[in-house]
This record gives structure tokens, C-alpha cells and sequence, in this order.
């Protein structure tokens, strides 16, 4: 198919873009899935059409609130230094999180600003104020608000979190005792495209590029072990010449995805 819809295709594709049909590509099927899902992480990384932006749902069990509340984890000190003596402790107030998740920006805070009664300030001022649009201002009644957001932020403020996505843990540095079994927190995150659902990402002009790119290295290298070597019809293998013309290629197009493709460094970072 012109048109790569799965990795299957979208492999048949990046060796035809080598000459495959009319030439040998001396690359086995395993290093041709290894490129291609190097390409997929590289892209996921980099690219911005390779991470989409998500809120989770996550509820929080009782085995999340044991796990917080029990001893911290020690570790000994000589394991990281053995110049070091004593022994450190990691607190477990983490959650689980998928392992397609990159980055988290933020949770929604725990606020009660949605579950007061009568007599809080945001009832009142909606009852008071803007029971007619008609005939008040609204701008008060924004400013106003915008100072109760900021006077919340300042007295309790927010819940420190920490993420590293090689872990799939996000730590929630809060107490603990607060939290009770079933509720939910929103997780403002970034999480990798995943190509087997949503199989347009094959047909990405760059990842093609870039994948096809890898494949040659792979192909060039694999050549280079036999460099100098005559076939039957007296052509010379020049596998290194291959493997450079590869090597511009793969540096071209990573210059391209950081000048061009790349989201902000700090655009991800809550």
C-alpha cells in the first residue's frame, strides 16, 4: 500500500523507499522492527504530533493510602556512597501511573470551592450580585473571585508533585491522613500517541524520514562487516558509504524536529 496504515506497511514502505523490490536490503526483520519502533520513541519524544495532551481520572484506593501512611522504604547509605555512612528513607506517596504517560503538568487542586453550602462567600456572591446579568457588572464579581483563587493558592496552596516517567510513579507530597478511599484526582498529563490505535501516525511524512533514515544505518553497518568483498557479478559491497550518507541524513532530520517540530522545553514542566 502507498499509504502505511500499520507497522506492517509502514515497514514494506520505508524498504521500498531503500529500493527493495529491485535491490537486496541486508537487513533481517528483527533490525527493521528495531529502527522502526526506535523511530516511534525518538518521534514520541520530540515531535509534538507524537504526545497528546490528557486528563486522568484516578481513583484512590485503600492500598494507596496504606502504602502512603506506612513506614518509608531505607535505603543504605553505602549503596550510593561508600563513603557515606547511615541510612536514608524514601517515602511511598505515590500512584501508579500508565506507562505511555511522559510528562504531568498538574492535578486539580483539592479545593471545596464547588461543595460549599449557603453561607459560603462564592454563594453568596452569586445570589447577591448576579442574580440579574442583565443589571450588574460582571467584572466585580471576577476580580473578586480571582482574589479568592489567589488567597486560596497563598494559605493552602497546592500539593507538590514529582514524576519521572521511567519510574511510572507520581508522588504526591501531601498528607496523607486527608484522603479517603474512593476518591478521585484529575491529572492534567502528556501521554504518548499510540500508533496501534490511531494508525495515522504511520503516515507522518517526518517519521517515515527519519525511520527510512534508521533502516540504512542499520543496513550500512550490516555492509560495512563485508566492505571490499566481490559478489558473483564482480560489484563491490560499499557498505560505508551507505552507512555516512545514512549518518547526514539521521543528523539532518534531528536538526529539522528541534528547529521545526519540537515543543518547548518548558512546555510540559507544571
Amino acid at each position: 500500500m502507498a499509504i502505511p496504515i500499520s507497522k506492517s506497511t509502514f515497514k514494506s514502505y520505508c524498504l521500498r523507499s531503500l529500493g527493495f523490490g529491485v535491490i537486496d536490503i541486508n537487513v533481517s526483520d528483527d533490525q527493521t522492527d528495531d529502527r522502526i519502533d526506535e523511530a516511534l520513541q525518538y518521534f514520541s519524544q520530540y515531535h509534538y504530533d507524537g504526545i497528546e495532551k490528557m486528563y486522568l481520572k484516578y481513583k484512590i484506593t485503600q492500598t494507596d493510602i496504606d502504602r502512603a501512611r506506612a513506614n518509608a522504604t531505607t535505603t543504605s547509605a553505602d549503596s550510593v556512597d561508600s563513603s557515606i555512612t547511615g541510612t536514608f528513607e524514601e517515602g511511598n506517596n505515590f500512584i501508579p501511573m500508565p506507562a505511555a504517560v511522559i510528562s504531568v503538568s498538574q492535578i486539580f487542586p483539592f479545593s471545596n470551592a464547588q461543595t460549599n453550602g449557603m453561607f459560603d462567600i462564592r454563594y453568596q456572591l452569586r445570589l447577591n450580585d448576579l442574580y440579574d446579568f442583565s443589571s450588574t457588572s460582571i467584572i466585580h464579581y471576577q476580580m473578586t473571585m480571582q482574589q479568592l483563587d489567589l488567597l486560596e493558592h497563598v494559605l493552602v496552596g497546592e500539593v507538590p508533585i514529582r514524576y519521572n516517567q521511567h519510574q511510572n510513579r507520581l508522588y504526591l507530597d501531601m498528607d496523607w491522613e486527608q484522603m479517603t478511599p474512593d476518591e478521585f484526582i484529575i491529572i492534567e498529563c502528556y501521554r504518548k500517541v499510540d500508533p496501534a490505535t490511531y494508525s495515522d501516525i504511520f503516515d507522518d511524512m517526518y517519521l517515515k524520514r527519519y525511520a527510512t533514515a534508521l533502516i540504512k544505518r542499520q543496513w550500512g553497518a550490516n555492509l560495512s562487516k563485508f566492505n571490499g568483498v566481490a559478489t558473483l557479478g564482480g560489484v563491490s559491497m560499499n557498505g560505508e558509504q551507505i552507512y555516512s550518507q545514512a549518518i547526514e541524513e539521521i543528523q539532518r532530520l534531528e536538526e529539522q524536529i528541534q528547529l521545526s517540530f519540537e515543543t518547548p522545553i518548558d512546555y510540559m514542566i507544571g
